[in-house]
């Protein structure tokens, strides 16, 4: 079985150096950690987590926790921190709640109990007060922050606005926002906010609808999207919360006799991998889950080292690439 000195030895090292990197300790280049980490592969070295574990008690492992495994938008922040984990060294824990409080508590106590580094949350249940306790680090993701926790957000009231400001610019005169989930506070519903904001602003008709949680958590809006068009089949402008809302509207409105983007222009949100496979693609609002995602990371590690961290932080958004179908449907209105 290989040892710290043999995997030193294999990549050109000292054994410290390879301690370090297993325990993400210190400063480390990207070439150097590669290096280790090749070396371990080729030797087929585990180190042993639970004696690491013991000694400086937590694992290299950071928990996340979502309501929907699912969801297009969770989808691509599970694949990016786990990424961004990597990167530094950990592994990710992943925790699906299903919005089921319970169900969020029970991984609640399997993160403390697996000695996590680190949490991330994107789900709403979880008191953040009980990580405190263990001094387990916690970042909210698009969640909510309450207290001093970690709070990583995009901007989503710039989202709202600039969604608003393109449908206006486009010559839409009847504005339809497919906003957050009825009863429930979410820093999604900022976007909202900018969207009224800039129909007020501009004199433009403009209605915003939410969902309710069955249509949340089962992620089917067709029948709310299907009664608001016909409840309101003067809408030329919708701009959906979600892209996976956006992309329901096309396929509803198809089925109704209204084209998407002859008879109405649509904005989504999140630009994720849906948003390019639908006819025609959905122009979108890019939310920046990569840099999201690596910040909660670096959040983590920093706090394990007792290093200061922001309390808040709101990364910009921006219109996404606008679909050539899109474009064209503007130039004939413009003409």
């Amino acid at each position: 079985m290989a040892t710290l000195k043999d995997i030193a030895q294999r990549a050109g090292v000292t054994a410290t150096t390879v301690s370090r990197v297993i325990n993400n300790r210190g400063y480390i280049s990207e070439g150097t950690r590669k290096k280790v980490y090749a070396a371990m592969e080729e030797m087929h070295y585990q180190p042993n987590e639970l004696a690491r574990a013991f000694s400086k008690q937590y694992t290299n492992t950071i928990g996340l926790i979502v309501p929907h495994i699912s969801h297009p938008f969770f989808i691509k922040v599970i694949s990016n921190l786990e990424s961004s984990a990597a990167e530094k060294g950990f592994k990710l824990l992943l925790c699906n709640s299903k919005e089921q409080p319970e169900k969020e508590q029970d991984y609640l106590d399997m993160c403390i109990s697996n000695r996590v580094a680190g949490i991330v949350l994107c789900s709403k249940y979880v008191q953040t007060r009980e990580f405190r306790k263990m001094n387990i680090p916690v970042v909210n993701l698009e969640r909510g922050g309450d207290d001093d926790t970690i709070s990583v957000q995009c901007d989503n009231y710039q989202g709202g606005k600039l969604a608003a400001e393109h449908l206006i610019e486009c010559g839409c005169k009847n504005l339809l926002h497919f906003g957050g989930v009825a009863g429930k506070d979410m820093p999604a519903d900022r976007r909202a906010d900018g969207f009224s904001d800039v129909c007020k602003k501009a004199g433009v008709p403009y209605r915003i609808l939410v969902s309710d949680r069955l249509q949340y958590g089962s992620m089917h809006y067709e029948d709310f999207i299907r009664r608001a068009l016909q409840e309101f089949p003067d809408v030329d402008g919708i701009f959906a919360s979600s892209d996976l809302i956006a992309s329901q509207v096309i396929q509803v409105g198809a089925q109704m006799g209204k084209r998407v983007p002859e008879d109405i222009q649509l904005i989504g949100f999140d630009d994720v991998m849906i948003s390019t496979v639908t006819t025609p693609q959905i122009t979108t609002i890019h939310q920046p889950v990569e840099e999201m995602t690596e910040l909660c990371v670096e959040y983590i590690a920093k706090s394990l080292k007792n290093e200061s961290v922001p309390q808040k932080i709101v990364l910009p958004v921006r219109l996404g690439p606008v679909s050539y179908t899109h474009l064209r449907a503007h130039e004939t209105k413009a003409n």
